[in-house]
């Protein structure tokens, strides 16, 4: 009996490691664990007043064309690691870049990168990392200041400054308050010129506010807004602004699931399992 029993099991064993092996490789494949750590999200902003209409190349391929100053795109998902941006006017194709520079991005985070430069020696990109995970029932506020000559500036709402100092090619902590109707005071301190901008929140949202332009010249100083979908859930991480939670105690349980379909299923496909269990007993 132990004889035939021993048999079993060296029959069982080559076909249970097949099956651990084939599961353990589906698992680590693109598609599998790796793919789960996700892209990173990316927009771009035009904030370049010397830079006139561009074309945007990333790794060698177009993104974008007759990109105007003052546009601010959609967020899109790009693979983590080192990509290339080259910009280039209009039309002049990828050999005419005027910016070409190396921006690395993480998986599972959002990023704003802004053409900037007023001037033919200082043109490049800027990048900042977006935390759009937002409370429930409020809004959140963040300002980026892209104008190369409004020096620092100071924002008030409501007679109170909710942001001081704020400096060129920086970006505020964001502002979470209830969804309303707001003004904002933006002062550039050092020209002692205050510009209100009016906005309307809603619960839920994200809204970015980019102060572009040149103050009293051209092309002329101006605050452009863009809003997203809030992430609720996702703590410490900018994340994709349309995605919903995910469970990372559901992922991580997910091989061992499959270990053991796969083993119920070999047993019920073989009988040699159940028929060892049975003689055991």
């Amino acid at each position: 009996m132990r004889r035939n029993a021993l048999l079993a099991c060296m029959k069982v064993a080559p076909a249970f490691m097949l099956m651990v092996v084939l599961v353990l490789t589906l698992w680590l494949l693109p598609g599998g664990r790796a793919a789960a750590q996700g892209n990173a999200l990316v927009r771009v902003v035009h904030a370049s007043p010397a830079a006139g209409s561009v074309d945007v190349f990333v790794d060698g391929g177009k993104l974008l064309s007759n990109f105007t100053f003052g546009t601010v795109t959609d967020y899109v998902s790009v693979a983590a690691g080192p990509h290339r941006i080259q910009v280039a006017p209009a039309g002049k194709g990828i050999d005419a870049a005027v910016i070409n520079q190396t921006v690395s991005v993480d998986a599972d985070m959002a990023y704003t990168v802004a053409a900037i430069g007023d001037s033919a020696s200082n043109l490049g990109l800027q990048a900042f990392v977006d935390n759009n995970q937002l409370s429930s029932g409020m809004a959140k506020v963040r300002v980026y200041h892209l104008s190369p000559n409004a020096g620092p500036v100071d924002i008030a709402t409501g007679g109170k400054t909710v942001i001081s100092g704020l400096t060129y090619k920086n970006a505020s902590d964001y502002l979470s308050v209830p969804p309303g109707s707001y003004t904002f005071d933006v002062t550039a301190t050092q020209a002692n010129a205050t510009v209100p901008v009016s906005a309307t929140l809603q619960s839920g949202m994200v809204y970015s506010v980019f102060a572009v332009g040149l103050y009293k010249g051209t092309p002329e100083l101006k605050f452009v807004v863009a809003a997203v979908s809030g992430v609720p859930g996702m703590p410490n991480t900018g994340s994709d602004p349309n995605a919903m939670p995910q469970s990372t105690a559901s992922a991580t349980a997910l091989p061992w699931v499959v270990v053991l379909l796969a083993l119920l299923g070999l047993g019920a496909g073989t009988g040699t399992l159940g028929a060892l269990v049975r003689r055991r007993r």
